[in-house]
């Protein structure tokens, strides 16, 4: 028995590493990984040291609690650490499965696909990877190969992934420079049909990949827009995709965004981020019989399209368990009725508050918009603000969010003006008042126009002077 215990005491123990060199994470962040995240994180004072977290909210060291407005930008649905899907893990791991054979046709894949397609009915087919932009990835090969055309068309400001075909349809040219060449593709405006048209006339279109609502700056598609795309596209034998990798799994008060516009069939539907339950990564790409039909047209052809850890039983359990809480617990009522609430409280500021321009979204997907102030004394600060750097005022939100309230935001873009809000879709009334208490008394604080949250301006100001 001591030789037993002796062996355990030399052998890999996650707990005791953690609290031999848990506090270096800044230090081997820096050293070994991106060495800018550390770096922003202590230029902003979001460098906390969490200790644990539960549902919507962390708890520091000392024991105080953060409520969590960007569930790790999507990722966290049913907030963290959800007892059921927690305990499907365990339960998939103690069950000691033969997984990834590769030669076998497990269970798991098969209900969590017929599962995904319950919700969209006009789909038939799902192919599972490991994240939004190899779902992405996935609906580019597929509506190439399907219709023989090479060209894919997107929206302006558009965001479907950073891999080489995702960044290719990425409207952000921040995110694009210096990666070219890339796949042939044609951005558009968002809602723009006659534009949609022009380039469908020419032939060549594969298809039109959307998100029903934009993350970069939470601009829904307009309405009637993707039911008329939809028709253009299939008038010139091309297919539209929806990206629903950060709007899907009930973000927005339906189970899918595309699903508020009557008559809207998707050829490809991109899923992920929510669908994980927040711990195993796994991304699906939904679609129609025909067009799997054509990628997997004969078996040579069987492994034609295929990901390494796709399908995996502990992603295909966390799948199974996230939708079956979902369903159980009406989660995606509580995000339409919770959004409305917290929507519907925010927009009675924008006549209280000059800075603040909008508020827009569906459901528990939000959008804050900030904007020029009528005022002079106002103006003057805003325009240096926006002299240094589109996008400096939103961050002043942020900031006196998280150290005064400790709220966690992010804005929605760079050279934005925009905060995101996508918090767990579990979250009720009592953090909706919290939210509203502590973004009133930050924009009382910024009206003043003078005090801390200005002095943190200058500082911004200073550091995108430097780093230009």
């Amino acid at each position: 028995m001591a030789d037993v215990e002796a062996a355990r005491d030399k052998g890999f123990e996650l707990g005791r590493l953690l609290a031999e060199r848990g506090a270096e994470r800044y230090e081997l962040h820096s050293r070994h990984l991106n060495h800018q995240l550390p770096r922003m994180l202590h230029t902003i004072g979001f460098d906390k040291v969490y200790e644990r977290a539960e549902g919507a909210y962390f708890w520091d060291a000392d024991g105080n609690d953060y409520l969590d407005m960007l569930a790790g930008f999507g990722v966290m649905g049913l907030g963290r650490h959800h007892p059921v899907v927690r305990k499907a893990l365990h339960d998939v791991l103690d069950a000691g499965l033969a997984d990834l054979t590769r030669f076998d046709c497990p269970p798991l894949p098969g209900l969590l696909a017929e599962k995904l397609l319950s919700y969209a009915p006009h789909l038939d087919r799902v192919f599972f990877g490991n994240s939004g932009t190899e779902a992405v990835e996935t609906a580019l090969k597929f509506a190439r190969f399907a219709t023989g055309r090479p060209r894919v068309l997107y929206c302006v400001h558009a965001f479907h992934g950073l891999t080489t075909g995702s960044l290719s349809v990425n409207g952000e040219n921040g995110f694009r420079d210096g990666f070219a060449p890339l796949l042939p593709d044609t951005a558009i405006e968002l809602g723009d049909l006659a534009a949609l048209e022009r380039e469908l006339k020419r032939g060549d279109v594969a298809a039109l990949i959307v998100e029903p609502i934009q993350g970069k700056g939470v601009h829904p598609t307009p309405p009637g827009f993707l039911r008329a795309a939809q028709e253009l596209l299939h008038k010139h034998k091309a297919l539209l995709i929806a990206d629903e990798v950060q709007t899907g799994v009930g973000r927005t008060g339906d189970f899918f965004a595309y699903q508020h516009e009557t008559g809207v069939e998707p050829d490809l539907v991109c899923v992920a981020k929510a669908l994980s339950g927040g711990y195993v990564p796994v991304g699906a790409t939904l679609g129609k019989d025909w067009i799997f039909k054509k990628v997997y047209s004969s078996m040579d052809r069987v492994l034609v399209h295929s990901a390494s850890f796709g399908a995996n039983a502990q992603a295909m359990a966390a799948g199974l368990a996230t939708l079956a809480v979902m369903d159980d617990e009406k989660v995606v009522k509580n995000a339409r009725r919770t959004g409305d609430l917290l929507r519907g409280r925010l927009a009675a500021l924008v006549d209280r508050y000059e800075l603040l321009h909008d508020v827009r979204g569906r459901g528990l997907m939000i959008g804050i918009e900030f904007g020029r102030p009528r005022s002079l004394k106002l103006r003057s600060g805003w325009t240096m603000l926006q002299a240094a750097r589109k996008g400096l005022f939103a961050q002043m939100v942020v900031v006196p969010l998280f150290q005064r309230h400790r709220i966690l935001t992010q804005v929605s873009g760079d050279h934005l003006e925009v905060i995101k809000l996508i918090p767990p879709l579990t979250i009720g009334e009592k953090e909706v008042d919290r939210f509203v208490a502590a973004f009133t008394d930050v924009m009382d604080d910024a009206h003043k126009g003078s005090g801390l949250m200005w002095d943190f301006g200058r500082t911004l100001i200073k550091q995108a002077v430097a780093n230009r």
